[in-house]
């Protein structure tokens, strides 16, 4: 997005601008109006004494477009806002900022839904990644993540703490397939690597994960195995009955040793089962760790413009937007 700060909005000479619509008993404007101002921005909606008031459609010169509440000239209430590249704001507004509630939708497709203060990122939130479908599910002050969050990626997710939109202190990767490993993040200082001969070395915080223990692994009850058992025992009892009425029209001894042959087998059987699950639950306890992930000290960072040390890119000012080059109203004409 561009900087508003590069945007210089036209000085207003002795033409006021063109202006059409209801007027009141003094000759401001008042109702429903028309306008179209001097550095060539246009505006269409409400007006109460001479200032855009209620719903309205301000039109930028550079693109952008304001659909939304006004409250004596300024943006405050529910509103859209779309840029002139074409990443667009919809939430709720005070004082001409984002605040409140919102959504904010970014050129690179990334999105933010959450709460805002004084234009930034501020509350609890979701960052959705479109890249890699990450999201950060968690709380945010003056635009980074600090405080408790979660950084979900496809087949696990970190459970911690942030600081300056690093992750700091104790914390957990989960696991789908039901291990988690614990451990914490240590600030580790490096040297930037984009310095020149002239400027003095700069360092920057890479955050380290030191791995700790990981928890075994609990297997859920499948659903077949819960219901077998009421189904079982009505099977089972007819079975036995025609088994215990033969050896009485049968040869007895034969019977016997029968059924001490099969006890042998069913035990052998049992204890073969046994062994194999817990092989099966040692593989599983073994099954990957974060320390073997790539990217998780170097997290992806919100929609960006500059390259940073780490591959990342830094996350545009948002506070820099056309809309606060918005021109005053002309006066009564």
């Amino acid at each position: 997005m561009s900087d508003a700060s590069d945007i210089e909005e036209e000085e207003q000479g002795p033409y006021l601008g063109e202006y059409e619509g209801e007027r009141n008993e003094r000759d401001e404007r008042h109702g429903h109006g028309k306008a179209t101002l001097p550095n060539g921005d246009t505006y269409e909606g409400m007006y109460e004494i001479g200032k855009r008031h209620g719903h309205g459609v301000y039109r930028f010169k550079s693109g952008a477009k304001y659909i939304g509440e006004y409250v004596k000239n300024k943006k405050h209430g529910q509103g859209a806002f779309i840029y002139p590249d074409r990443s667009r704001y919809e939430g709720n507004w005070v004082d001409d900022q984002r605040c409140g509630q919102g959504a904010y939708y970014y050129i690179n497709s990334d999105t933010y839904e959450g709460e805002w203060q004084k234009h930034v990122r501020h509350g609890r939130g979701i960052y959705t990644y479109a890249d890699t479908g990450t999201k950060y599910v968690g709380m945010w002050k003056e635009g980074k993540r600090e405080g408790a969050g979660d950084l979900i990626h496809a087949n696990h997710k970190y459970v911690g703490h942030y600081k300056e939109d690093r992750p700091d202190g104790k914390g957990k990767y989960v696991f789908d397939i039901g291990c988690e490993q614990h451990g914490e993040y240590v600030p580790v200082e490096q040297q930037a690597d984009d310095k020149t001969e002239e400027e003095e070395p700069q360092s920057i915080i890479i955050p380290k994960w030191k791995a700790g223990h990981v928890t075994e692994i609990t297997f859920a009850p499948e659903p077949d195995e819960v219901e077998q058992p009421d189904e079982a025992p009505v099977e089972q009892t007819e079975e036995v009955t025609t088994e215990e009425t033969k050896p009485e029209t049968t040869d007895g001894p034969t019977s016997e040793a029968d059924k001490t042959q099969d006890n042998a087998e069913g035990k052998t059987e049992g204890e073969a089962a046994t062994e194999g699950e817990g092989e099966a639950e040692t593989e599983a306890v073994a099954t990957p760790t974060p320390a073997t992930e790539g990217g998780e000290t170097d997290e992806a960072m919100p929609e960006t413009t500059t390259d940073n040390v780490d591959g990342t890119v830094d996350e545009p000012d948002e506070t820099a937007e056309a809309e606060d080059d918005e021109p005053e109203p002309a006066a009564d004409e």
